[in-house]
């Protein structure tokens, strides 16, 4: 019986894919848990994606009119109270401060420990998520319907007080993204909702190569005081489902209990239509678990820190320096000459003085798209010798250096669009449609069971009974599904037209 080939990561995806995932991160080296509970200390190579996740969006961001913009990360408390639906959403997870001053005591051993004191007024929270403090801002800079539309994105870190953190996915603190935005009526709110939640549908797609479910939440799942929430859904490979962004239509809810009004063009005064919305570093964890293998990350071209690791292959010291200078001088013409995504490919030599094998296998758990090998024989040749991370580790293919100028962004983006074909059909063979509840009840029995569509028009306090009783939730009503022939629904009989897409999420 042949030995299996052991994997670089253990264990592996189908033994145990949650602590696969830590080890996957840890193998990458991206983050690790801080001495601070629930929250991570993200290393340089975990925040050059993040910083690539930033830069893009924030163009895209921009170019659809948004401006940045910073707002404080402590929110007076009355500010919550004002808006008692939102505030309920978020109690159970702000982080409050109710002091201001430490001061230094002797205890009986005379040990120094710091005491809190000088209480505060009012206390604050650090910010869950930034609606009321942003919407007092705008009640000031709105007087005239002149003012609007507001179009604010803030990039900021705000913390959720989570029980069961899980880097990436899951922490007390984490970055973010999160528009904020004013307008006139609910039709141009309604618009910019809707141009935002397909953005983030398009970025996932086109930068991270994640397909998405675009659809709207329902009343139970709805962001806490939103009147409707759009959200893209992700499937990772153990067919459970991530919320990758979403969009909120927020009515005139925040704007009348932090006044954001205005003299309309009749002079009366009106209250504006807010929106809010936003992406996380959890798009980081969505990526590993999308994309990764038992070998460790796989990243998509357009957000990996370097895209082409150029590894000098030294055997002999007669020709160090020689090799050496070909892969600078390699790493030079590409940066000046191949562009992808309109942007300088990003190329790193790696010169230190370790083994090759070492350096490869770990260029291979960074994810890095590109590996070019460059030996003596190589410069004998004018070859370079090619690896790629959506190919096995081990394969490889010595073609002419000028060919691999030529072709480097077409490579790039065939590895882009096969991890985007791998993810989508590995999607679209887990979404299976269903329209009795025996089978729906039978699904969720088996382990990674995948989604399920059903037709749906059941009430909120059912979605709830059989959300609790299989651990599942409905992740959207998907946009593309709504205008299905009427059939009943699994659960009532109703006649219903609308879809519903259930499963289980992180």
């Amino acid at each position: 019986m042949a030995k299996q080939q052991q994997s670089a990561v253990q264990p592996t995806r189908e033994e145990d894919f949650p602590e696969w995932y830590q080890q996957v991160v840890r193998a990458a080296d991206l983050a690790e848990n801080s001495e601070t509970r629930g929250c991570m200390v993200i290393k340089p190579w975990g925040y050059g994606i993040w910083e690539n996740i930033q830069q893009q969006l924030d163009t895209r961001l921009k170019e659809t009119g948004h401006q940045n913009a910073y707002f404080p990360l402590l929110i007076p408390l009355s500010y919550l109270e004002k808006e008692a639906e939102h505030a309920e959403g978020f109690a159970t997870e702000c982080a409050v401060v109710t002091h201001h001053r430490l001061e230094v005591e002797k205890d009986e051993e005379g040990k120094s420990r710091m005491v809190p004191t000088g209480k505060l007024a009012e206390p604050y929270v650090i910010r869950p998520t930034s609606e009321t403090i942003i919407g007092a801002a705008f009640s000031r800079w709105v007087e005239s319907y002149r003012d609007l539309p507001l179009l604010i994105n803030q990039w900021a870190n705000v913390m959720r007080w989570e029980m069961r953190p899980r880097l990436f996915l899951r922490t007390a603190e984490f970055l973010w993204q999160e528009g904020h935005t004013a307008h006139e009526t609910k039709e141009e709110a309604l618009k910019e909702t809707r141009t935002i939640h397909m953005l983030y549908a398009e970025f996932l797609r086109e930068h991270l190569a994640i397909p998405v479910i675009a659809g709207e939440k329902t009343e139970a799942e709805r962001f806490p005081g939103a009147d409707m929430t759009l959200t893209v859904e992700a499937m990772v490979q153990d067919k459970k489902a991530i919320q990758a962004g979403t969009s909120h239509y927020l009515g005139t809810n925040f704007s009348e209990a932090e006044d954001i009004s205005f003299a309309g063009r009749d002079g009366t005064k009106q209250f504006a239509h807010t929106t809010s919305w936003g992406v996380s570093t959890r798009l980081i964890g969505t990526l590993i678990m999308a994309h990764s293998d038992d070998d460790g990350l796989i990243l998509p071209p357009r957000v990996a820190p370097s895209q082409i690791i150029i590894i000098p292959v030294t055997p002999k010291e007669a020709t160090r320096d020689a090799v050496v200078d070909a892969c600078q001088a390699l790493a030079k013409v590409l940066r000046l000459e191949v562009l992808f995504g309109n942007q300088p490919v990003r190329v790193h030599v790696d010169n230190r003085d370790i083994g090759g094998g070492v350096k490869k296998w770990e260029w291979v758990k960074k994810g890095a798209p590109i590996r070019i090998e460059i030996g003596p024989r190589d410069l004998e040749s004018n070859k370079v010798c090619l690896q790629r991370r959506d190919r096995a580790p081990n394969e490889k293919e010595f073609i002419p250096k000028e060919d691999f100028i030529r072709n480097t962004s077409e490579i790039l983006q065939e590895i882009h669009n096969n991890l985007l074909t791998k993810a989508t059909e590995l999607r679209d063979e887990n979404i299976t449609e269903c329209t009795d509840m025996e089978t729906f009840d039978t699904h969720w029995a088996t382990d990674q069971p995948g989604w399920l569509m059903t037709p749906w028009s059941g009430s909120r306090e059912q979605e709830e009974e059989i959300s609790k009783k299989h651990k599942i939730t409905i992740r959207c009503l998907p946009l593309d599904q709504q205008e299905k022939s009427p059939t009943a629904c699994i659960l009532t009989g109703e006649t219903t037209s609308c879809r519903a897409i259930w499963g289980r999420s992180y």
